[in-house]
């Protein structure tokens, strides 16, 4: 009876943690669902923040095409002054008088080449002066034509300068992501808001070679994006990419990356890459940051 009695015992205690175990994990899918909902679904009517409220004008970089030109129009049209930053005076003019003319906002432009490295910050910092700027998007970016190896350049050592100050290649977007979460906490008391945005394809110049399947428009991106500010500080963007990363890059096409990548030989290395920072047979024999 004892024997019996304790069995009985050990079987509720195990249904017990069984219901609790599924119980929390079912608690666990609703609050990721309605914080997706939340983010993605109701910020079309219910935005995290007010992106006017925190000053009078915004600075946006890159703001001549795509997704930083989509940004500027959209933080115009919820009544900011906008500073453009780029490097084509002519498309600068362009996208300036686009925005006075349809949105009624102020515009201030600012003509820079990232790729030319620190100098040009006294610039634009003589350029911001007596401005009572809130918001900041750190837009700007580059990418090669076509995927490629990273040894496999013509000019490796114009090519690596430009990655450090022209967000190029993914390892400098995912120093990016770490320093925006890092700041987000260091001044999260003070009132501050970092957001990391790490969207998929979006319509540029910069996804041509992309099919339009993939890809969302920069318009509607910068829309959905702005409405998750003060909602989340880490974000795909919006819905669509939000999708795209769970049932795709975070799932099923990561998991077939990495059975194609045990089953392959490894590539090897470019012999002709020109540069001074690397030996002659090609093998990166140190890198660090």
């Amino acid at each position: 009876m004892a024997s019996n009695s304790s069995l009985f015992s050990l079987e509720q205690v195990l249904n017990v943690i069984g219901v609790l175990t599924v119980l929390w994990l079912s608690l666990k899918i609703v609050l990721v669902i309605g914080q997706v909902f939340r983010v993605h679904v109701l910020s079309e009517k219910w935005k995290g923040v007010d992106v006017a409220s925190y000053g009078p004008w915004a600075v946006v970089t890159g703001a001549t095409a795509g997704i930083g030109k989509a940004y500027a129009h959209e933080l115009a049209r919820r009544g900011l002054n906008v500073v453009l930053i780029s490097r084509s005076m002519e498309k600068l003019k362009q996208v300036a008088a686009e925005i006075e003319e349809q949105h009624s906002q102020s515009t201030k432009v600012i003509q820079a080449d990232f790729t030319q490295g620190s100098e040009l910050y006294e610039t634009i910092r003589a350029n911001l002066q007596g401005l009572e700027i809130g918001i900041l998007v750190n837009n700007v970016g580059q990418t090669k034509n076509r995927p490629g190896y990273f040894l496999d350049d013509d000019n490796l050592d114009k090519y690596i300068d430009d990655m450090v100050n022209c967000n190029t290649l993914s390892i400098t977007k995912v120093f990016d992501d770490f320093f925006s979460q890092a700041l987000g906490i260091e001044y999260r008391s003070k009132g501050i808001i970092v957001q990391s945005v790490m969207p998929l394809f979006v319509e540029s110049n910069l996804s041509t070679h992309v099919k339009r399947f993939w890809k969302i428009s920069a318009k509607t991106f910068a829309r959905q994006a702005l409405n998750s500010v003060g909602l989340t500080s880490r974000t795909p963007g919006c819905f669509s990419h939000y999708v795209q990363v769970q049932a795709g890059c975070g799932g099923i096409f990561s998991s077939f990356r990495k059975l194609q990548s045990a089953s392959s030989a490894p590539a090897s290395p470019p012999s002709h890459a020109k540069s001074s920072r690397f030996p002659p047979d090609g093998h990166v024999k140190e890198w660090g940051c």
